[in-house]
């Protein structure tokens, strides 16, 4: 598209009538943006790969100008600087609409946005306004970030794609931490070439120069996550792989011994960092502040003494990594335990966990449907650094399970 066509994409953005019914949006600056896009279509100089593109950032993420909320209570003021991706997108040609709805400080305390494929469900978390946004069409591209599996599960309930890739490869400054030796910054859109596109700008090199032929072998692994998927989305998850074997090479990988209770490592090693990093705001707002996050902060003081075994746990595991890909160049893995649930939580994490904690790239496609006719997503796995591969992976995967860009059933 044209500058001049982008802009005006972006004012039939703002005029869509969804934010009623979605409630994405922590903050909302239509003025500012149009008139960021009206700029970018002045000024010569501003025209770079993403010109004029209307993006969402998750209310962790600072936006100079905007509050970063964390989707709290607590008043705040606006930031004053970027975070380093976001002015990587604005200095790319991007125009920040505004901040999305984020669980509050990234946990349990869910915010009002639901799914736009049934309001009666969750979008998932935390991550929820970006997946939401990008689903409905409001927005073609959002950041978020995750710590445990809040980019993949609602770019799984809502029906994107959303890429988690190499811890560290995407900077974390500016960010609200969570915990910081998982929390990696990820991005949510509706086609995997838009993903690529904002992440190389985001500073991941070479992903959108990447070989985009179709790996030789794929994985399907189930993973201990699988005993708790629910039993006829697994079977839609099997049928898909029958799928995928009609034109690739599957091969069923067995989780290593060493993987064996990791998500339980996972969990000792977020919830004991989230609550350092919530102790001080907790001891200043702390009346302000939901029982949900209270209660997860509880719960990391009084796991403290886990965390040094969590941690060599993780440490193990990563040592085994290699076993996963041995005879693979990619994974396939369910990216949720199935459907979006009722609106009373965000969903759980439990296929994430492994991934995040061992730091790998994931990529959830969409494209299946689960037994009530709602998003039901896979997510490609590969390994730490393969960051292209997982990208180009999951075009493939998507190609074949023949995701094309829709709205809510």
């Amino acid at each position: 598209l044209t500058r001049a066509e982008r802009t005006a994409e972006l004012r039939a953005y703002l005029h869509l009538d969804a934010e009623g019914r979605l409630h994405a949006w922590a903050h909302l600056d239509a003025a500012a943006a149009l008139d960021a896009a009206r700029a970018v279509d002045t000024d010569p100089a501003a025209a770079g790969p993403l010109a004029g593109v209307p993006i969402g950032v998750k209310d962790l993420i600072d936006v100079a100008g905007m509050p970063t909320g964390n989707g709290a209570a607590i008043p705040v003021g606006a930031a004053t600087r970027d975070a380093e991706v976001v002015a990587r997108l604005r200095a790319a040609g991007a125009v920040v609409l505004g901040k999305t709805v984020t669980a509050e400080y990234a946990l349990h305390q869910p915010g009002p946005t639901v799914n736009p494929h049934d309001p009666t469900r969750t979008p998932g978390g935390s991550s929820s306004g970006s997946a939401a946004g990008v689903a409905a069409g409001v927005i073609p591209l959002a950041l978020g970030t995750q710590t445990a599996g809040s980019v993949v599960r609602p770019a799984a309930y809502c029906g994107v794609y959303g890429a988690k890739l190499t811890r560290g490869v995407v900077s974390c400054d500016g960010v609200t931490p969570c915990a910081p030796s998982l929390d990696t910054v990820g991005i949510l859109g509706r086609d995997v070439g838009d993903l690529a596109l904002a992440l190389e700008v985001m500073g991941v090199d070479g992903v959108t120069r990447a070989d985009r032929s179709r790996p030789r072998r794929l994985g399907f692994f189930r993973g201990p996550a699988w005993a708790e998927v629910q039993p006829a989305c697994g079977r839609v998850i099997e049928d898909a792989v029958e799928r995928l074997a009609g034109e690739l090479e599957v091969i069923e990988v067995a989780t290593p011994p060493a993987m064996t209770g990791l998500a339980a490592a996972q969990r000792v090693i977020g919830a004991v960092e989230c609550a350092a990093s919530l102790e001080e705001v907790r001891r200043r707002h702390g009346d302000l502040l939901s029982e949900a996050t209270h209660r997860a902060a509880r719960v990391g003081e009084d796991h403290r003494w886990a965390y040094a075994a969590a941690c060599a746990h993780a440490d193990r595991a990563q040592a085994a990594r290699a076993e996963l890909f041995a005879d693979v160049d990619v994974l396939v893995a369910p990216a949720a335990l199935g459907e979006a649930p009722p609106v009373v939580g965000t969903g759980d994490p439990l296929p994430c966990r492994d991934w995040t904690v061992l730091g790998v790239p994931t990529v959830a496609v969409p494209g299946l449907r689960g037994p009530s006719g709602l998003p039901l997503g896979v997510q490609v796995v590969a390994d730490v650094g393969d960051d292209a591969t997982a990208l180009a992976a999951a075009a493939v995967v998507g190609g074949i399970l023949d995701v094309s860009p829709h709205g809510p059933a």
